[in-house]
């Protein structure tokens, strides 16, 4: 399977997570979500790819360190603003995955720029909303969409040289180690007699499933194979084909939690898809030689 193709594939797995990531919330605290599904993915990478981990190395921190505080800002801004700004908002890390880029020295073609845009446009009809409010949720998504960009620039430098299984655990198993930190932490400063009771187990208990696809499905193999997948895709156009997530996120709410579909969000969609293609064509079909090119030819 080609690399554009897995990172499609992982769109669609983070899509249909949202289902389960709306449905974890209604019973668990943000870092314990995080801490639970994060954990999860980093058991089932260890034990499904051990081959992988032959070698002992240091862990990587940087990457959990990154991905933890992304995804901590995300589930936080979900809790204060709407789910359509909150989805709208997030996509944005399309446009800032090529901005980082620019610093990093990274070049965009006249095609990953037209895709970006193309992004965005698409991203705000899937969001069915007519105008962002000024909240401290937005503030927080916002922020959130400028780590999950630079997690993208560190998961195309780290995977060139760091192998998919043992990037993948490390950056679990720091993003759970830290979430479970501060989901005790936060217990213990609002309800210290709420931390290990009969009740709190209840509440993981109720959310098992979204728990399970969460931590294996979204976390283990999605993650993975953004991992693998951008050992040979650019950051950008990784960034835009990942932004379809948007896409998959509507069909899973059409499909499990039947909610409605508008006329604007499915041409938000074919927008998205239109964008994908775009970077998805490959080069020698849409570059044309030069005159002297041409002229060496003849």
């Amino acid at each position: 399977m080609s690399s554009k193709l897995l990172l499609l594939l992982t769109a669609a797995l983070w899509g249909f997570a949202f289902v389960a990531q709306r449905q974890g919330m209604e019973h668990l605290d943000p870092f314990t979500y995080n801490a639970i599904r994060f954990a999860l993915g980093a058991l089932f990478i260890r034990f499904a790819l051990f081959k992988g981990f032959n070698k002992k190395a240091p862990m990587l921190w940087l990457p959990g360190l990154v991905l933890f505080v992304a995804a901590s800002l995300q589930q936080i801004g979900l809790i204060y603003t709407s789910a359509g700004s909150a989805g709208f908002i997030t996509g944005l890390y399309v446009l800032f995955v090529p901005v980082l880029g620019y610093f990093l020295g990274q070049r965009s073609g006249y095609r990953l720029i037209i895709s970006v845009v193309l992004a965005v446009c698409g991203l705000y009809l899937i969001s069915n909303f007519t105008s962002a409010q000024a909240s401290l949720g937005n503030l927080l998504v916002l922020i959130s969409a400028v780590f999950w960009a630079l997690h993208v620039q560190l998961v195309h430098i780290y995977s060139k040289k760091i192998p998919t299984a043992v990037l993948a655990f490390d950056q679990f198993a720091v993003c759970a180690l830290l979430s479970t930190v501060f989901a005790i932490g936060l217990r213990i400063l609002i309800n210290p007699q709420a931390c290990f009771t009969a009740a709190y187990l209840s509440d993981i208990g109720s959310t098992i499933w979204p728990i399970l696809y969460g931590g294996v499905i979204s976390v283990g193999i999605a993650y993975s194979l953004q991992i693998k997948a951008q050992k040979k895709v650019e950051p950008g156009h990784a960034a835009v084909i990942m932004s379809l997530e948007g896409v998959f996120a509507m069909l899973g709410g059409y499909l499990l939690l039947k909610e409605s579909l508008t006329l604007p969000s499915v041409l938000g969609a074919s927008i998205l898809l239109i964008a994908m293609l775009l970077v998805s064509i490959p080069k020698k079909y849409v570059d044309r030689k030069s005159p002297v090119d041409l002229t060496a030819q003849i």
